[in-house]
C-alpha cells in the first residue's frame, strides 16, 4: 500500500481500534487484514452474486437462478452485472433489487467501488437526489425484519436458524473471504459461498411472504464468469 494510504488507513482504523491501544505497524497491518475488506475506500469487490426467481411454465413451480460475476478484475466484475441491470432489470416501476442489509451496505459499496472504476450507474443503483419513498425498487430484508426498530442488526445467519431454513455461513462467513483470496486463491469458493447468501435472503424472503421455501431442486447454479 502506498505510504500516504498506509497514514490514512490509521487514520481510518482509530475509529475501531481501542483508544486505550497504541498499536505498532504490525497491529496496523493486523486491523488492515482484518477489516479493510469492509470499506469500499480501502477494500475491492471480488464476487457479485445475484438470483433471479422464475415460474416453469409447466407446473408454475418457482426457481431461482443463481450466477456470479467473480475474479480478479473488479472494473470488469462492475461492468458486467452493471449491463445485466442495464439490459435486463432497467425499470424501477418493474423490477426489484433484494438483499439482507442492501441498504447500508451491498448497494453503497458498490456504487463507491463504481465511482472508482468511473462507470455510469444503471438505472436500479442511480439514487443520487432519491427521497426514501422513491427507492421502493430496494428489498431490504433486514430493514424489514427490524419493523421500525432502528438500533440493532440482525445477521442473515441468525435468521436462517430462527426461521428453519439452510444457513449459508456452513464452509464460510464473511470474516474468512479475505484469507480464502489472498492465502488460497480459491474464487469458485467464495462464489459458492456468496450464492448461498443470494438463496440464503431468497428463503427469508419467502418466510416474510408466508410462502414455502425452495427445496434443492428448484435452485439452478450457473457457471460463474470470471
Amino acid at each position: 500500500m502506498p505510504e500516504h494510504f498506509q497514514d490514512l488507513w490509521q487514520i481510518k482504523a482509530k475509529s475501531f481500534v481501542p483508544a486505550d491501544a497504541i498499536p505498532g505497524p504490525e497491529a496496523w497491518a493486523e486491523a488492515y487484514r482484518d477489516r479493510a475488506g469492509i470499506f469500499a475506500e480501502f477494500g475491492k469487490i471480488i464476487c457479485i452474486s445475484v438470483g433471479v426467481l422464475r415460474k416453469v411454465k409447466e407446473n408454475e413451480e418457482v426457481h431461482v437462478v443463481l450466477k456470479s460475476f467473480a475474479g480478479d478484475d473488479e472494473g470488469a466484475i462492475l461492468r458486467d452485472f452493471s449491463d445485466l441491470l442495464r439490459k435486463s432489470y432497467f425499470d424501477p416501476n418493474k423490477h426489484y433489487l433484494c438483499g439482507h442489509n442492501i441498504k447500508e451496505f451491498d448497494v453503497p459499496y458498490i456504487c463507491r467501488r463504481m465511482v472508482v472504476h468511473r462507470l455510469p450507474f444503471p438505472n436500479l443503483l442511480d439514487l443520487s437526489s432519491k427521497k426514501p419513498w422513491e427507492t421502493k425498487f430496494l428489498l431490504d430484508t433486514m430493514e424489514h425484519w427490524k419493523f421500525g426498530d432502528r438500533k440493532s442488526y440482525t445477521s442473515l445467519k441468525l435468521l436462517a436458524a430462527l426461521l428453519d431454513f439452510p444457513s449459508p455461513k456452513e464452509d464460510i462467513d464473511g470474516s474468512q473471504v479475505g484469507r480464502v483470496y489472498w492465502e488460497e486463491n480459491d474464487l469458485p469458493r467464495i462464489a459458492l459461498y456468496c450464492e448461498k447468501d443470494v438463496l440464503a435472503t431468497v428463503q427469508l424472503a419467502l418466510r416474510f411472504k408466508r410462502l414455502p421455501i425452495l427445496e434443492p431442486g428448484q435452485v439452478v447454479h450457473r457457471e460463474f464468469r470470471r
